[in-house]
């Protein structure tokens, strides 16, 4: 008889993508690109990035996103969680250097900070907990959109030479890099809208395989010029208790913050679940060009908090599935009607 092979619970935030990472990352510790490799893996990965950022222009519709403006009190408190709260919280890390950790996690850790929120896994646990899923999604995307522009210019303001030497070089790569192929995405989607929508399986391997491309570039940068020796155990340990913090803070202002505001049932959870988290998809490109040949040390904690938020966002929404319902509050007239799960539930959660 022939043996199925066992496969893990659909609802455990763990899949093929984040193995492949790891192993991606394995590959470049024994076997990191050197000399003419080097050279040629990162000008694939430059070219994986912008191609990565013209399927986002061209993914995202201008239309919906337009029509999402409705509910804007909803999403400026993502964009506060987003891009004032957490790069508050990850200028204050600053005084657990040098006790707690490196100046160079540091930095990655206030990147980290700087991030956009996600879109697909925002939406996977907003729809578990029925909260506003179409709040999620327009939030989702409005933060990835704002992140282009703002993302770049956080980093150059707070991490400054941290970063690797944040120049004029630096933000024409960023213009060249993500904003022009976004635009290009954006024009080009009524020509090719139809064609990523028959073929978005395909294209998600596209999407992930570049991201896996620049995870390898840039981990090999970081095992050739012989930086992960500063990473010993006792320090990785102490950036994990870290973010753990930083995730247990955000997740907690979101909620509380949202309720102090407000937002009825549905809308908080959307509030929760975009306005905690940080997008691997989105920053991991972001860092290959911001941060150069230091990008190896500056995308592990992304990484690592990626991975924690997905966990523990995946028991949050089981438990807030369980509420009671809740009238919605008087400025959220839509908050009933828009609270209902995804119809399609094979969300996916990895990204």
């Amino acid at each position: 008889m022939s043996r199925r092979i066992p496969r893990l619970p659909s609802w455990l935030p763990f899949d093929a993508y984040l193995l492949a990472l790891a192993a991606t990352v394995a590959l470049a510790a024994l076997l990191p690109a050197r000399g003419t490799s080097a050279e040629v893996a990162g000008g694939a990965s430059t070219g994986a990035v912008a191609l990565l950022f013209f399927l986002y222009g061209a993914r995202l519709s201008t239309a919906e996103a337009l029509d999402g403006l409705k509910h804007w009190r909803l999403h400026l408190t993502v964009l506060a969680c987003t891009f004032v709260a957490f790069p508050l919280l990850g200028l204050a890390s600053g005084g657990l250097v040098p006790y707690v950790l490196t100046p160079e996690l540091q930095a990655g850790f206030l990147f980290l900070c700087l991030v956009p929120s996600t879109i697909q896994s925002s939406i996977a646990f907003t729809s578990i907990a029925r909260g506003n899923v179409p709040a999620a999604i327009c939030a989702g995307s409005f933060s990835s959109l704002a992140g282009i522009l703002v993302t770049p210019l956080l980093a150059a303001l707070l991490l400054g030479s941290t970063g690797g030497g944040f120049s004029a070089d630096s933000l024409l790569k960023i213009v060249f890099q993500l904003l022009v192929p976004f635009l290009a995405g954006q024009l080009l989607r009524r020509w090719v809208g139809g064609f990523l929508t028959r073929h978005k399986k395909v294209l998600g391997l596209v999407d992930r395989g570049s991201i896996l491309l620049v995870v390898y570039t840039a981990f090999s940068e970081g095992m050739v010029a012989g930086v992960w020796h500063q990473v010993t155990p006792a320090r990785l340990g102490a950036l994990l208790a870290a973010e753990a913090v930083l995730l247990a803070l955000m997740l907690t202002l979101s909620w509380y913050g949202a309720r102090r505001l407000g937002f009825g049932r549905a809308d908080r959870i959307a509030i929760q679940f975009a306005g905690s988290k940080k997008s691997l998809a989105a920053g991991l490109p972001m860092a290959s060009v911001i941060f150069g040949a230091h990008a190896s040390l500056a995308v592990l904690p992304l990484m690592l908090f990626h991975q924690m938020q997905l966990m523990v966002c995946a028991v949050i929404a089981k438990r807030r599935a369980r509420d009671p319902e809740e009238p919605p509050f008087r400025d959220d007239p839509a908050g009933a009607a828009d609270s209902g799960p995804l119809s399609d539930p094979a969300v996916t959660v990895s990204r």
